[in-house]
């Protein structure tokens, strides 16, 4: 796929979509670096915990941003792990409360700034897969290959209950239900950067569809993209 190497992908949508499994499938697929923006925002909604900064704390947030450093390390099984300050926070930043903390942080437009600058520093050589809310409408406009990959609210509950269930989580179907959609008000409404699709960009329905299925089409569409 020596065509597709300098591609930029871009892939968005909300929490439960099954985003970061396609992402890093396709990104191993292609040989592609993986990015997970999501996973910057709960890092920083991790590291305002562990430092006691209150999210009304609008400087406070953004100027946390702006010192910590996140690192990605790739996983030998796949993957990556997530470092702030040293620190291997990979499960830290799935706990519930971290969550529940990082649409709101994501929202502070000072921490967004610094982050979507760090994003595209990361990305600007192309070869890469990004997945967030807004890659292909904020971080990446110009991105060759835009998705914006969905599924039914009740299919992205049922899936982060069964992630939770794993985990020895007590929260419910309804829990989960209830926060999904607190949290898809919050991101698809909020002023800076809300979740959409970009105009340009290749929307997916996950629903009855294999993680392999989607990567399959978006390797389709970047053949043709590149001309293939």
């Amino acid at each position: 796929m020596k065509n597709l190497n300098r591609l930029t992908i871009a892939i968005d949508g909300p929490s439960g979509a099954g985003k970061s499994t396609v992402a890093r499938m396709l990104a191993s697929e292609l040989n592609f670096t993986y990015i997970d923006t999501g996973a910057m925002y709960r890092a920083v909604a991790w590291a305002s915990l562990r430092d006691g900064i209150a999210l009304k704390d609008i400087e406070g947030q953004a100027d946390l941003a702006s010192r910590i450093k996140i690192t990605f390390t790739p996983k030998a099984e796949g993957g990556q792990l997530v470092f702030v300050d040293g620190t291997d926070v990979t499960d830290a930043i799935r706990l519930p409360e971290v969550t529940q903390l990082s649409s709101p942080v994501s929202a502070i437009t000072g921490v967004r700034k610094v982050l979507v600058d760090a994003q595209q520093n990361m990305g600007k050589a192309g070869g890469v897969v990004m997945e967030g809310r807004d890659i292909g409408t904020v971080v990446f406009p110009n991105a060759e290959v835009k998705v914006f990959l969905t599924a039914s609210a009740e299919e992205r509950a049922r899936r982060r209950l069964m992630e939770l269930q794993s985990k020895g989580s007590s929260l419910t179907f309804e829990d989960i239900l209830a926060q999904q959609q607190e949290r898809d008000h919050r991101d698809s409404t909020r002023e800076e950067s809300p979740l959409r699709p970009a105009d340009d960009a290749l929307e997916i329905l996950s629903d009855g569809l294999t993680a392999k299925d989607v990567v399959k089409m978006i390797v389709k569409l970047c053949e043709d993209k590149s001309g293939k």
